[in-house]
């Protein structure tokens, strides 16, 4: 049996590693032409933790996580207004909760290939899907690198993000799917030593309306990683806003301090930039095609969960079309795939939007309430009501 993955980011990646331990032949492909440096810190818990433990891949995450004390909203003098302690949110979250950048976990995922028999998984990078299509003699992909320009297969997963093409190709345009939370997000990295000193260990946000940029150490001692997020009028409809997105970021951001004027004076011309967004489906798979992760249940960059949920998901995929052993079986595993993870998806979209409801204030008096919020996670009870509002049940 022979799967084409299509993305390897961290779904497609663990979707081939479990098929290949699996028995199967995995071709994987991605556009990019090395693996990608850029993204964003991410809280990993939930059912990621237990999937990645059962198959073996909770050890290589732990050693690439970072040790973060506290999640601290700062005013424009960098006073601490409101802290969230972490072994708390930990213990809000249900559990084990790690720190992670998402080209680390990336990386986890595609050294954990080493652990499939060789030859059964090849990854090609700059490989982008030009067209995709089934039939009931199996799938087919276009590829120009390939000898014919095809590769034929017995399943086709999209992994391949947000803006999935295999989803274009196989499902309909990507407005039928998207929904826009009437935000964008964008995230850089920069070296600048003396702000890795002064923020070691810690999740700096401001406390601002309609914007929050946040920071935090790299463990090179000289780096700062910066995630920014701000309401945005075009973010409703997910059309691109005019003008190159620094410049956009020093005309949003500026005068919210030292630290983010730094970071907005550093910012890479051409850092990450998207709106913030959930794929919404009525199908995710069609005869032998199936989607995974975020081209199909994206929760958006707020809800935190996305890295747990294409771990979970990938594994659960992996543990029901393994066993299938001839390509008559693989339309009905790939339905059950669908029956048993998208409660799960749906769930944590939830909660991925009330995350987005409340993570941009949008005065002073929500401004104010957050505060207390956060301040009152130490009491028994609201703890529960902010672990809910924060993580949703899923994590439980």
């Amino acid at each position: 049996m022979k799967a084409v993955v299509v993305g390897a980011g961290i779904a497609g990646l663990v979707a081939a590693r479990q098929l290949g331990l699996a028995g199967w032949d995995v071709e994987v492909l991605e556009k990019s032409d090395v693996p990608r440096g850029d993204g964003y810190m991410m809280d990993f818990f939930g059912p990621g933790v237990a999937a990645s433990e059962r198959i073996g891949l909770y050890p290589r995450l732990a050693a690439v996580a970072y040790h973060v004390e506290a999640a601290e909203y700062v005013d424009l003098q960098g006073h601490p207004t409101s802290s969230l302690d972490y072994d708390q949110f930990a213990r809000l979250a249900g559990g084990k909760v790690l720190s992670l950048l998402r080209p680390d976990m990336e990386r986890a995922a595609l050294a954990a290939l080493e652990d499939v028999p060789s030859g059964r998984v090849r990854v090609r990078y700059g490989a982008p899907v030009s067209q995709a299509w089934g039939d009931e003699d199996g799938v087919r992909v276009g590829v120009d690198d390939s000898p014919d320009g095809t590769l034929a297969a017995d399943a086709l997963i999209g992994a391949d993000g947000i803006h999935s093409e295999v989803r274009a190709q196989l499902f309909g345009p990507e407005e039928e799917y998207l929904r826009p939370l009437g935000m964008r997000a964008s995230a850089f990295i920069v070296t600048e030593p003396d702000l890795n000193a002064r923020f070691r260990n810690r999740f700096v946000l401001t406390d601002s309306i309609d914007r929050v940029a946040a920071l935090y150490s790299l463990r090179s001692e000289e780096e700062v990683a910066a995630f920014m997020v701000y309401r945005d009028a075009t973010g409703a409809t997910g059309y691109l806003p005019s003008g190159s997105p620094r410049e956009r970021l020093r005309r949003e951001f500026a005068g919210l301090g030292h630290a983010v004027d730094r970071l907005l004076e550093l910012c890479p011309e051409h850092p990450y930039d998207d709106a913030v967004a959930q794929i919404v489906m009525p199908c995710w798979q069609r005869g032998r095609t199936v989607l995974v992760g975020d081209a199909c249940g994206a929760v958006s960059l707020l809800a935190g969960q996305g890295g747990s949920l294409a771990i979970a998901g990938a594994a659960l995929l992996g543990d029901i079309l393994g066993p299938v052993a001839s390509p008559e079986g693989i339309g009905p595993a790939l339905a059950e795939f669908e029956r048993r993870w998208r409660p799960v998806v749906e769930e944590a979209q939830a909660a991925g939007r009330r995350a987005a409801s409340s993570f941009l204030p949008a005065n002073r008096t929500q401004r104010l309430l957050r505060r207390w919020i956060i301040r009152a996670t130490h009491l028994p009870g609201i703890d529960r009501l902010v672990a809910r509002q924060i993580v949703g049940r899923i994590a439980k």
